[in-house]
């Protein structure tokens, strides 16, 4: 299980937790690595896009037909290729201008997905602000899932089921996401501003619309009903695939304060995933866990780049630089979720 507070968190005598990470953030400024990248974003998007119209084409083609079902898992990647670049709008990754961010993310995210942008960018920059804190990252709190001791003492019912058996539901219970996070951003409408409301709700209704019509007026409704769960399933089992190996398992700093620097909090409750480049592109540069929090508004083709300065950096100030396969990745978080619940069995 994750360590709270280590020893090891603590910076050297005489060195403070901000002056661990300046040196480290000069470097990468002068080599350019924070400078974007919109050359690269703008063949990213168009690609994308032209991939998405090529299976909604297909789609409308030989949608009579159950062959049509093998656009399903094509039409999953792309919407996670999608997803992708809806977070790295929301990093300003792509852009520096605020309002264009904001449009790539709402196209991306609402109308393409129908998934509240505005939702998923105020939860996920709080991530990034305290990763791993139990009171503070949204990411960890109690809900379907567990990942202290101390959140799986107060569960009941159902919860407590679900609490002793999480390690193995945890990939079945990712079949669901996809359904999941639009749900949650229909319920967030009420916490937006009305303008701003009005716009995610309207790219947000937009999308159901346009998926509806394009499956019922192409596609048989039994044919349409397995198309529309086999792609929400693989959609939401990729989107968990890539998130899983970054945090879970990994230190959760003492709620009571710790006292870790920039530096510290973000590499100490992450973890990278070693790979090709095919590893890169399934999980959209995610696997750079570390760097991305480092550096959130790094565009993602310069993370591998600035990789070997993290591990050199960390290695100087004997920091650890968690990194592993992908395989032993989901070892460890599932192994990490299965001790959360052990308790819980052996009653």
């Amino acid at each position: 299980m994750p360590q709270t507070a280590a020893a090891v968190a603590d910076p050297p005598a005489g060195v403070s937790a901000g002056s661990e990470f300046t040196p480290l953030l000069r470097t990468v400024k002068g080599q350019g690595l924070l400078d974007r990248r919109q050359g690269w974003y703008a063949l990213t998007i168009a690609v994308n896009t032209l991939a998405l119209a090529g299976v909604v084409t297909g789609v409308a083609l030989i949608g009579h037909s159950w062959w049509v079902l093998l656009l399903a898992p094509l039409l999953a990647v792309l919407s996670a290729r999608t997803a992708f670049i809806g977070h790295d709008a929301g990093h300003s990754q792509i852009t520096g201008n605020r309002r264009v961010s904001r449009v790539i993310g709402l196209i991306h995210g609402n109308l393409l997905l129908g998934m509240s942008y505005g939702w998923w960018n105020d939860k996920h920059n709080r991530h990034h602000a305290n990763p791993n804190h139990i009171d503070k990252d949204p990411d960890v709190k109690a809900d379907v899932l567990v990942f202290t001791g101390e959140q799986a003492v107060d569960r009941t019912g159902f919860r407590r089921w679900l609490t002793r058996n999480q390690a193995w539901l945890f990939f079945p219970l990712t079949l669901l996401e996809g359904i999941a996070l639009k749900i949650h951003g229909f319920q967030d409408l009420r916490r937006q501003p009305p303008r701003e409301r009005a716009v995610e709700a309207f790219l947000l209704v937009a999308h159901v619309a346009a998926y509806v019509t394009l499956l019922l007026t192409s596609i048989s409704l039994g044919t349409a009903l397995a198309f529309a769960a086999l792609h929400q399933a693989l959609f939401g089992l990729h989107l968990g695939m890539a998130f899983a190996p970054n945090h879970k398992g990994m230190e959760m700093p003492d709620p009571d304060g710790e006292g870790w620097g920039h530096l510290r909090r973000q590499v100490l409750t992450s973890r990278n995933i070693r790979g090709s480049a095919l590893t890169d592109w399934f999980l959209g540069g995610l696997n750079y866990q570390i760097e991305h929090h480092l550096f959130p508004s790094m565009p993602r083709p310069h993370l591998k780049l600035v990789r070997p300065l993290v591990r050199a950096h960390c290695r100087e100030l004997g920091i650890p630089y968690a990194e592993t396969g992908l395989v032993d990745s989901y070892r460890q978080a599932l192994r990490h979720m299965y001790e959360v619940g052990e308790p819980l069995r052996v009653e």
